[in-house]
């Protein structure tokens, strides 16, 4: 039996600018890896993403090396 699930994208996610704007060298382990989930690869880096439950978790996470703009 395989169960299959269903994504539905809602109106209502918004999308954000987010922007690493302090390092994660000397960070804990999680945070590292949180900012790699992200997408980000280096310093000074912009993403646009939606903004989902699971996204504005990690966003939460490392908020104080990140720099968060509404579009």
């Amino acid at each position: 039996m395989t169960l299959c699930l269903t994504v539905k994208k809602s109106a209502n996610m918004k999308k954000v600018r987010i922007t690493q704007i302090k390092s994660g060298i000397g960070r804990h382990k999680r945070q590292k890896a949180t900012l790699v989930a992200l997408g980000f690869k280096r310093m000074h880096q912009s993403l646009e993403v939606e903004m989902s439950p699971a996204v504005a978790g990690m966003v939460e996470a490392v908020k104080h090396l990140l720099k968060i703009e509404e579009l």
